[in-house]
């Protein structure tokens, strides 16, 4: 796996791992970057290996940057990001042999996302309790709902897809 580069070069992280659409998630005036904040991205190769190893990256990224995280968000980070490249990893492979995660930090938010050259754009399946697979997509929306987050895919200008999901620092309420 290559190294973990912050967007603006400076190198963060060995052997291992966007943020909401402009101008969504922080407030007008924001002050200063806080430490933790920054854009990351690595590449994998599109094999099974790399989604442990992509789930490790981001865990020691979320520690290193110091991120004010609480364990049951960065859990969920790790299943989104597990989902994600073991998707393109199954679905992709054969016109993407590499995968890219990037993870963004904000304030108030942390956003992974995983890209490939693949052009299919899938959907969430619905739930077939008689299927024994499919649901990736599914539990990376209901996982990010419940975190009260966002989660979209979208095209690149190469052709391929970014799956991406966005979920608040701050945890949120239960419904009740």
């Amino acid at each position: 796996m290559e190294t973990i580069e912050r967007e603006d070069g400076g190198r963060n992280m060995d052997d291992s791992g966007s943020v909401p659409p402009a101008g969504e998630g922080e407030p007008e005036g924001a002050a200063d970057p806080l430490a933790y904040e920054g854009v990351w991205r690595f590449t994998a190769p599109a094999v099974e290996e790399s989604v442990p190893q992509a789930r490790r990256a981001v865990r020691e990224l979320l520690g290193r940057q110091g991120v004010p995280v609480q364990q049951d968000l960065v859990y969920s980070l790790l299943l989104i990001v597990s989902e994600l490249v073991t998707n393109s990893v199954r679905h992709a492979a054969l016109l993407s042999p590499e995968v890219a995660v990037e993870v963004a930090i904000g304030r108030e938010w942390v956003r992974v996302a995983v890209e490939d050259n693949h052009p299919y754009r899938p959907k969430a399946l619905e739930a077939d309790f008689g299927q024994t697979g499919g649901r990736g997509l599914l539990l990376v929306r209901e996982i990010t709902l419940e975190a009260g987050g966002v989660c979209d895919v979208e095209h690149t200008s190469t052709g391929g897809k970014v799956i991406w999901a966005a979920l608040p620092l701050a945890a949120v309420a239960p419904a009740g």
